[in-house]
């Protein structure tokens, strides 16, 4: 198990660019020959005799195609559909949950779905798709003989990974200009504008990405968390750690006694296990001798979830109004 993945369980661009994508997408699943083609994360082109119907997809994905009205005839994710984040109050009745444990996933009921796409995030990192990564059971794997896998690129902006779910929804025959996905979106520009305005306002601000455990301190690596990336490039100074794992870059794995190491002026705490990462944190001496700690200056990190333009609104926002209370000199 992989410790982004297992965090879970204890884890538009421009507007006009992607009318361009869209109508391209369109253009390749409604050719002459009758096939589809899509652009994978990964940079790798897909291509099929047919535009696929009967899809699985892991839980982030599922839930972005859902809102465009594509439903998945199977699901599988990293935890409970009732905890995940991204599954909140969405309508999977019909659907077939294959697994609801990192690494696991029942591919003999997933072959019995008789799919033609799976959809599941690119990471970088690991060179993989999501429930494909290094570490997962072998059984699971063949998950990816059962049809072509697609999906998105947790790289270098959530942005792009919504634009991407777009696109290949777009290419899937979904209307992608529909009212309520357009509310979403000015939600989001109106959420991201304040973000920036409150970032402004406290120039001097710092932070730093954690998922604490009983063993360490893992600090957040912003190069592979693209929502780290995004808010650097709207103004916060998220702190890059100096040493991240070098076989797995995500995280700098920071022993409690060293927990002091980096003193920001707020804390960004995993929020897929928020409410269990700081109870553990708090059961170690060293961690209020981080100033941010001590000053319970801990807010929620959106932790490698999100995917679509109405989540990270309401996660912008949220966070928005937690900098416009922070105190930029704890950390001095």
């Amino acid at each position: 198990m992989t410790l982004r993945t297992c965090f879970a369980l204890i884890a538009a661009l421009l507007l006009t660019a992607c009318g361009v994508a869209n109508n391209e997408s369109k253009d390749a699943s409604d050719s002459k020959d009758g096939t589809w083609t899509f652009v994978d994360g990964s940079g790798e082109t897909v291509t099929v005799d047919h535009t696929p119907k009967r899809i699985i997809a892991h839980a982030g994905p599922a839930a972005v195609l859902m809102s465009y009205g594509i439903k998945p005839v199977g699901i599988y994710g990293d935890e409970s559909v009732k905890t995940d984040p991204n599954l909140q109050d969405v309508d999977l009745d019909g659907v077939t949950i294959l697994g609801e444990e990192w690494g696991s996933i029942d591919v003999e009921k997933a072959a019995g779905l008789d799919p033609d796409l799976i959809v599941a995030d690119w990471w970088p990192a690991e060179k993989a798709h999501s429930g494909l990564e290094s570490g997962v059971k072998a059984k699971s794997k063949k998950l990816a003989e059962l049809a072509p896998v697609v999906g998105a690129s947790q790289g270098a902006s959530i942005l792009e990974l919504a634009e991407g779910y777009e696109k290949l929804a777009a290419s899937l025959g979904a209307d992608v200009d529909d009212p309520e996905l357009a509310a979403d979106k000015k939600r989001f520009e109106e959420a991201k504008t304040r973000f920036e305005e409150a970032t402004a306002a406290k120039p001097g601000l710092t932070a730093l990405a954690v998922s604490p455990a009983d063993d360490l301190l893992y600090v957040a690596n912003p190069k592979y968390a693209p929502e780290l990336l995004d808010f650097q490039s709207w103004g916060l100074d998220v702190i890059n750690p100096d040493s991240p794992d070098k076989g797995f870059p995500y995280w700098e794995n920071v022993s409690w006694e060293n927990a002091d190491k980096y003193q920001p002026d707020i804390l960004l705490l995993d929020s897929r296990t928020f409410d269990d990462s700081l109870a553990k944190a708090r059961k170690q001496p060293t961690w209020n001798t981080i100033k941010a700690a001590k000053a319970e200056a801990v807010v929620n990190w959106p932790a490698y979830w999100l995917h679509s333009y109405g989540h990270y609104a309401d996660a912008l926002d949220q966070l928005a109004a937690d900098i416009e209370k922070a105190d930029e000199n704890i950390g001095d």
